[in-house]
């Protein structure tokens, strides 16, 4: 091996870096699937007790730019847990949204 060809395997170790990648691409996928089973096993099913409550807060929060006024605000940020659940698709129409949010929750409660 002549010395400029070693230059370059030395300048990246490859061999070294490989291991750590692969680590850091599992942890990824792991906190990835760990998020969708959360919100599949745990989140969704909490809005089961009172689905119509918790999309009327989701239409008030998708509407009013101070849907909770003067009141209490945890209602509405519960509701809005939503949006990060169940993302809105670019131009869905707000009730083609909340119908879709519905049979969504209704799907985990069945």
């Amino acid at each position: 091996m002549s010395n400029q060809e070693n230059m370059y395997t030395d300048a990246f170790p490859i061999g070294k870096i490989f291991p750590f990648v692969v680590v850091v691409v599992v942890l990824m996928l792991s906190v990835s699937s760990a998020i969708e089973w959360y919100a599949d096993e745990v989140s969704l099913p909490r809005y089961c007790e009172n689905p119509e409550e918790a999309l009327r807060y989701l239409k008030a929060n998708l509407q009013d730019e101070r849907p909770a006024g003067d009141g209490a605000r945890r209602p509405y940020l519960i509701a809005a847990k939503l949006i990060f659940l169940v993302p809105r698709d670019g131009g869905e129409s707000l009730d083609d949204y909340l119908d879709r949010v519905e049979l969504e929750i209704r799907s985990r409660c069945g």
